[in-house]
C-alpha cells in the first residue's frame, strides 16, 4: 500500500492559499484512484483507492499544518505504511511559482508541516514539493503562503496540478529516481539548482 498525504489546513477560508496546494494536488489526485469518498479517522480525511495495482491511501491531516505529522503518523501506523511508501505534497517557497521538485530526506525548508512529518516519521518519505515562489521583498512569508494565489497564477494552477499529479503517479509506478529523472529540472550545467539535493 502507498499512502499519498497532501498538506494544508482545514477550513474554507484556507482553500485556495498557496500553503493548500497539497490539499489541491490530492483532490485532483483522487480522481486516478477512482474518487474513493474521504472520511474522518485518526485526525485525517481518508480514502483508499487503488492504482493499477497498487492500493492508495488518500490523506489530508486536518489538525492543522503544523502538526500534520501526527495525524499522518497514526494513519501510517494503522495501516502499517513504511515510510518509504508514503509521498507528501507540499508547497515549497524555495522553487519559482509551478517549478516540481522530487526527492526524499533533507530538512523541512521552513514548512511547518514539513518539520511536523519529520518529527514523526523521520525524513525519508517521497516529497513532491510544489513551488509557490518567494514573496515580494518585505513581505512576510507566512502571511504570503497563507493567501491565495494571484490571478495569474491561477491561470497555471490546474495544469501545474495536473502535473503533480503525474508526478505522484511517477513515483508509485516507476520509482523514486525515474519520477526524479522525469521532472526534476535541471540547470544549463546539468546541476541540481537546490540547495539540500533531494
Amino acid at each position: 500500500m502507498w499512502l499519498v498525504v497532501g498538506l494544508g489546513n482545514p477550513g474554507a477560508e484556507y482553500a485556495g492559499n498557496r500553503h493548500n496546494v497539497g490539499f489541491q494536488v490530492l483532490d485532483d489526485f483522487a480522481a486516478r484512484v477512482g474518487n474513493p469518498p474521504l472520511r474522518l479517522k485518526f485526525g485525517a480525511a481518508i480514502g483508499e483507492g487503488t492504482l493499477g495495482a497498487e492500493r492508495i491511501l488518500l490523506c489530508k491531516p486536518m489538525e492543522f499544518m503544523n502538526v500534520s505529522g501526527q495525524a499522518t503518523a497514526r494513519v501510517a501506523k494503522f495501516w502499517k505504511v513504511a515510510v518509504e511508501n508514503t509521498v507528501v505534497i507540499h508547497d515549497d517557497l524555495d522553487l519559482p511559482f509551478g517549478r516540481l521538485k522530487l526527492g526524499a530526506g533533507g530538512g523541512h525548508g521552513g514548512n511547518n508541516g514539513v518539520r511536523s512529518l519529520i518529527a514523526e516519521l523521520g525524513p525519508d518519505f517521497r516529497r513532491v514539493r510544489f513551488g509557490v515562489g518567494r514573496p515580494p521583498a518585505g513581505r512576510d512569508a507566512a502571511d504570503y503562503v497563507l493567501h491565495d494565489f494571484s490571478k495569474a497564477e491561477q491561470k497555471d494552477l490546474p495544469d501545474l496540478r495536473l502535473a503533480a499529479c503525474d508526478a505522484v503517479e511517477a513515483i508509485i509506478a516507476q520509482g523514486l529516481t525515474a519520477a526524479m529523472n522525469r521532472f526534476n529540472v535541471k540547470s544549463k550545467n546539468g546541476k541540481e539548482t537546490t540547495e539540500d539535493g533531494a
